[in-house]
């Protein structure tokens, strides 16, 4: 359960209107250092405040977390030693993603990963009793509702709609306020005569038709609404409609406008670790090289840095870092986040960063390059069998 400290940190988070992820711990076989129940918070920046687990569960928390922040959707991690009886390392289900984990000394560890977005933002322009309306309203759907009566309209990257209900006054301002900040919703609460003298002044502005197509006007759905409190209804429920369609995205802010956390794999275990100032590195021919353990940093330095030149065809491929983009870019952390190479059982991000080969029409994902090499000699004795 959350103490007094996480409960206040998880209220300042919200008050910043920063995204922000609670991971439970539901199940922990020994000889794990979690138990059930603890509890953490993780922000989009990487920070954990709380304890579910040592520093290999921590990268994969790390990551997850990041992944359920961009999905908007929970998660169960089940974090896994390479050798586990009575699961399969390899299934994957909806909501939720096995990692195999070769850090942990044989124990397992589940966690449910909840992601909490900042509360979509509503612009209302206008002190009519329309405009009245949907500021009462809104708070019931879990809008953040701005309302700014008569005075120039205020929008932000990120926010969900504007609203103007100003029958006369700051209409045009306010709809190019909406327009430039690229609003998903962009509602004007008028007459479709005057909804069409507006739109015509903007074009005449200068401004393009794919814009113009933007607004809604007359703003809500067209359920025959008489009454005020009746088309602040329908208003809502167009800008509802818009939340959960492929328009709007939650933003992602970090506390303390500190940025989003960039990924790199460690090249001796193929595990996901930040690449951030405090983590294990070292330089290594022009490039930051991360790792999850001292004893991945010391296998490095023993084998790599003593073995071929980077220049030689025989030397490893060094590892890059993996902006958070290719991760976010993955539909769900279900399905196609992670792969599991054949070689070892590791489970790996199937990014095109990882090493990669063509097999059978699928596409074959690697830890490193030596369990590539190995795959690729092993294939070839079969054909010439």
């Amino acid at each position: 359960m959350r103490n007094a400290a996480l409960a206040r940190r998880a209220e300042e988070l919200a008050a910043q209107g920063a995204a922000y992820v609670t991971a439970t711990v539901v199940r922990a076989q020994r000889p794990t250092s979690a138990r059930a129940g603890n509890v953490a918070l993780i922000t989009s920046d990487g920070t954990i405040q709380g304890f579910v687990g040592g520093t290999c569960t921590e990268h994969s928390v790390r990551l997850f977390a990041w992944t359920a922040m961009q999905t908007g959707e929970p998660v169960l991690v089940r974090v896994l030693p390479e050798a586990v009886e009575d699961d399969d390392p390899r299934k994957n289900d909806d909501g939720a993603v096995n990692v195999v984990n070769p850090c942990l000394s044989g124990g397992a560890i589940e966690l449910f990963l909840e992601p909490t977005l900042p509360i979509p933002r509503v612009t209302v322009v206008g002190s009519k009793p329309i405009a009245a309306q949907i500021e009462r309203l809104g708070s019931e759907f879990d809008l953040d509702v701005v309302a700014v009566g008569d005075e120039a309209a205020s929008v932000r990257e990120g926010d969900l709609a504007i609203v103007i209900a100003a029958h006369g006054k700051g209409e045009l301002e306010a709809l190019k306020a909406g327009i430039v900040a690229k609003l998903p919703y962009i509602g004007l609460v008028a007459s479709p005569k005057r909804g069409a003298a507006l739109l015509e002044e903007l074009r005449a502005d200068g401004v393009s038709e794919q814009d113009l197509a933007r607004v809604k006007c007359p703003a809500g759905i067209n359920i025959g609404a008489r009454t005020a409190p009746e088309v602040a209804l329908t208003v809502l429920a167009e800008i509802i409609q818009t939340r959960y369609s492929d328009a709007y995205t939650a933003p992602i802010r970090a506390p303390n406008d500190q940025v989003a956390p960039t990924f790199a794999i460690d090249p001796i275990c193929g595990m996901t670790v930040p690449a951030e100032p405090g983590a294990l590195q070292l330089e290594h021919a022009g490039e930051t090289v991360y790792f999850c353990a001292p004893g991945c940093k010391k296998t490095y330095e023993t084998q790599r840095l003593s073995g071929p030149p980077p220049s030689s065809p025989d030397a490893p491929a060094p590892t890059g870092m993996m902006p958070t983009d290719d991760i976010a870019s993955t539909p769900s952390p279900g399905t196609a986040t992670t792969a599991v190479d054949p070689i070892c059982g590791m489970t790996v991000l199937a990014t095109d960063d990882t090493p990669q080969l063509e097999h059978e029409g699928a596409t074959v994902y690697f830890c490193r390059d030596e369990c590539k090499a190995t795959f690729q000699r092993e294939q070839h004795a079969v054909g010439a069998a």
